[in-house]
């Protein structure tokens, strides 16, 4: 299995309403993609944060799960509405598990 996290910083006029969309939209994700074992999204509250605010987490079958999430189209709209409403950086991380 593979865990694939992103951790996303937004601007200074990204409202906290933008940012739960983008968790209710994420989770929404299931629905639309195969290979999925978990899916996982929040507002990041602790304190080390380093200012990414929402964290997204999926837990993929496999790595062939994973190569088909970048391209689809669901997924294509989640993050072109992420970088809308202000994404200034995105750190991410995949691990086999």
């Amino acid at each position: 299995m593979i865990d694939h996290i992103v951790l996303v910083k937004f601007g200074e006029t990204t409202t906290n309403a933008q940012m739960q969309e983008v968790v209710d939209r994420f989770k929404a994700l299931r629905a639309h993609l195969t290979g999925i074992v978990d899916i996982q999204a929040g507002i990041n509250f602790s304190e080390k944060n380093k200012g990414y605010q929402v964290v997204l987490s999926v837990r993929f079958e496999d790595r062939a799960a994973l190569e088909a999430y970048g391209p689809n189209p669901e997924h294509q709209a989640v993050a072109a509405y992420i970088r809308e409403v202000g994404r200034e950086d995105s750190l991410i991380v995949d691990i086999e598990i």
